[in-house]
């Protein structure tokens, strides 16, 4: 009986996994051709939903299953592009959000509701029009946006805005078309249960945002279980996605407060780089769905007509939305480029036009016209945000008041800049620490990675620019904005981790200087194959030389390198006088002798001292060292004799010339430990 109840349940799931496989064979095919011509990949994965849809080749038919698959990727991006921001950032837009968006809604209504007066449509229909004229797509604007890296840029901000707007108003349009198409409803009471939904939505998004999440986050982080932390990030998103559309709420501005939760917390960087992978799999799915849904036939019985339409309602729309950011007091370059990128029509124009044919204020042939014109306005959108820099540049050119180029107002720049020319620090050891102490008093501006939850809930707290994240991961990197960065410096104790960030970071940014810190003299020439410019091995040597190269960069003054070397030596000191357990003469060198060097050196297990008596090894005689002491487990040797064995794991503590002491590097097999001049 079991056995044949797991056949039937996998002979369920076949279609799905069939039609899957379809979309991706599909979408390889159509994405190679796409690139080969320079079509973005949106609309190849339009033309892809197209062709395999009930309308095309009916090679899939599952039209809702795949749906539901595009609703997983409209959350994942919205949840995402919540993480970007912080309330604090929304709070800072709230003239682009809240005078914008409704500048935008209100005259794109009253376009649209010109537009099918004109036609002889009635009232409720004309308005029902503008309704849908007013949404644009927060699929396609966010993703373009979040590929070119604009998305808090200065057009980036009054797109977002609106964007948010747009989906504060689904509820209430799709409340008001009953009423549009003359039933009667009790649309007050449910506009006021609407609103109180809301605001307890907003109240529990800020509670959880300062109280519940970082506290979440941070005892799952101190698992270090990827996938644990992977699953509690879902779950956030999935959640507050989910209990804001059973109030009422849209699904992607419920995603996008679960991102705004988790943007509060210092794990925002590393649940990014978890998410995108996800992200742009399931986001594919929504386009496809999108194209699933048009029927060819109706597009070619009417070409022109719908060809035309689209054209009207993107130049429409573009004109409508750069009228009110010029309104809003930026300049006409940013007006050109937020009204270029919201041309289009949105996907929950389809969601309240289905709302109007149930209310019987539109029909099927409404749908299918309507459908056509939204996807060739979108398809469209890609190449019109690639171009409208120049469109953009083109205008701004012309003889024009200097109101209109350069704003009423100017752009914000404050607190949401990225950092530009600064220092990514990857790991806050010893190394880490002692870079950050040095660019923080020399005034450059840099930010930490580390993967330690209690050392970046610690480090926040003292008010470090710290965030949780594996630079292993590109997305992490493009949050620290590594495009811009001048230096990254390597600080961490994984020689494969660090290979793997070697590798990402070269390939993101060609030109930053990275420098990198090794364990062991074996891992430097790996490191320089990765693409390292500097790599420094040992601990203590490494922490002086990683700041004393980077300040370099900067072009600090040489004295005021040389002064915070010699503070951090001496702190460097105390800490092996505890590692020796009783105060040595090493500190107290005459630094008179600046020919003489003192280094720490540990006998690695394979070292061919191994088993040698200082005699027999030539440290003297070939390299001219002296070994001045053995540390061998809790055993100090001090002034041992010629007879005296090396051990593996003996800590040597050489005197010499610096020629000589890099000489006998090879010799121990083992990174030195610490200069000691």
């Amino acid at each position: 009986m079991e056995d044949n109840f797991t056949v039937i349940e996998q002979m369920e799931e076949i279609p799905l996994i069939q039609a899957i496989t379809i979309i991706f064979v599909l979408s390889i095919v159509v994405l190679l051709l796409c690139h080969k011509i320079r079509i973005p990949s949106i609309v190849g994965f339009l033309m892809t939903g197209v062709l395999c849809g009930p309308h095309g080749l009916a090679l899939v038919n599952e039209v809702i299953e795949v749906q539901t698959l595009a609703n997983v990727g409209i959350v994942l991006l919205l949840f995402t592009v919540g993480m970007e921001f912080s309330v604090k950032r929304i709070l800072e837009y709230k003239r682009f959000l809240l005078i914008g968006g409704t500048l935008q809604f209100a005259l794109t209504v009253l376009a649209g509701f010109g537009i099918a007066s004109i036609l002889n449509r009635p009232v409720g229909e004309s308005v029902f029009f503008g309704f849908l004229l007013s949404l644009s797509s927060t699929a396609i604007v966010m993703r373009m946006f979040e590929e070119r890296g604009e998305s808090v840029s200065p057009q980036g901000k009054v797109v977002l805005s609106i964007l948010i707007f747009q989906d504060i108003l689904v509820v209430p349009l799709v409340l008001l078309t009953p009423v549009l198409a003359g039933s009667e409803v009790d649309f007050d009471a449910a506009l006021y249960f609407t609103v109180a939904k809301g605001i307890l939505i907003l109240i529990g998004v800020y509670f959880s945002a300062v109280w519940i999440v970082p506290k979440l986050l941070f005892y799952i982080a101190k698992t270090r279980s990827r996938e644990l932390f992977l699953l509690g990030v879902l779950t956030i998103c999935f959640a507050v996605a989910w209990l804001a559309s059973s109030v009422g709420v849209s699904l992607s501005l419920g995603a996008f407060l679960a991102g705004l939760i988790v943007s509060e917390s210092e794990y925002s960087h590393e649940a990014i780089g978890d998410i995108i992978p996800f992200q742009d799999v399931f986001t594919s799915f929504f386009f496809v769905s999108m194209g699933m849904l048009l029927d060819i036939e109706f597009i070619i019985r009417s070409p022109l007509l719908v060809i035309f339409s689209a054209i009207a309602v993107v130049v429409l729309k573009s004109s409508i939305v750069g009228f009110v950011t010029l309104l809003l007091g930026m300049p006409i370059r940013t007006a050109v480029l937020t009204g270029l990128a919201l041309g289009q029509v949105g996907e929950f124009s389809f969601v309240l036009l289905k709302e109007g044919i149930e209310a019987g204020i539109a029909s099927d042939y409404h749908y299918q016209f309507f459908l056509g014109v939204s996807l060739i306005s979108m398809a469209v959108t890609p190449w019109l945000i690639n171009f409208s820099p120049r469109i953009a540049s083109y205008i701004s050119e012309m003889p024009l008041p200097p109101t209109l180029k350069f704003g009423l107002k100017p752009v914000l720049h404050n607190s949401e800049s990225k950092l530009c020319d600064h220092v990514i620090i990857i790991g806050l050891g010893l190394s880490g620490t002692n870079l950050a102490r040095a660019s923080r008093e020399a005034q450059i501006p840099y930010t930490i990675l580390d993967m330690n939850p209690e050392t970046v809930k610690q480090e926040k707290e003292r008010g470090e620019p710290i965030h949780f994240g594996d630079a292993t991961h590109e997305a992490v990197l493009k949050h620290a904005n590594i495009l811009k960065a001048k230096v990254v410096a390597i600080a961490i104790n994984d020689p494969l981790a660090g290979l793997r960030i070697v590798k990402k970071v070269r390939k993101l940014n060609p030109t930053v200087y990275l420098v990198a810190r090794t364990r062991f003299v074996e891992e430097v020439k790996l490191m320089y194959q990765a693409g390292a410019d500097d790599v420094i091995p040992d601990e203590f040597g490494s922490s002086i030389e990683i700041f004393s190269r980077v300040l370099n960069k900067y072009d600090v003054d040489s004295d005021h390198i040389k002064e915070f070397v010699s503070d951090l030596r001496s702190e460097n000191y105390e800490i092996l006088r505890v590692l020796y357990r009783e105060p040595t003469v090493f500190s107290n060198i005459n630094k008179a002798y600046e020919e003489v060097k003192t280094e720490s050196f540990k006998v690695g297990r394979r070292s061919p001292l191994v088993g040698k008596t200082l005699k027999n090894t030539g440290l003297r005689k070939d390299y001219g060292v002296t070994v001045l002491m053995i540390h061998r487990d809790d055993q100090i040797i001090t002034n041992p004799e010629a007879e005296e064995t090396l051990q593996a794991k003996d800590l040597v503590i050489l005197m010499g010339d610096p020629q000589g002491l890099s000489d006998v590097v090879c010799l121990f097999r083992s990174s030195r430990i610490n200069n000691l001049d």
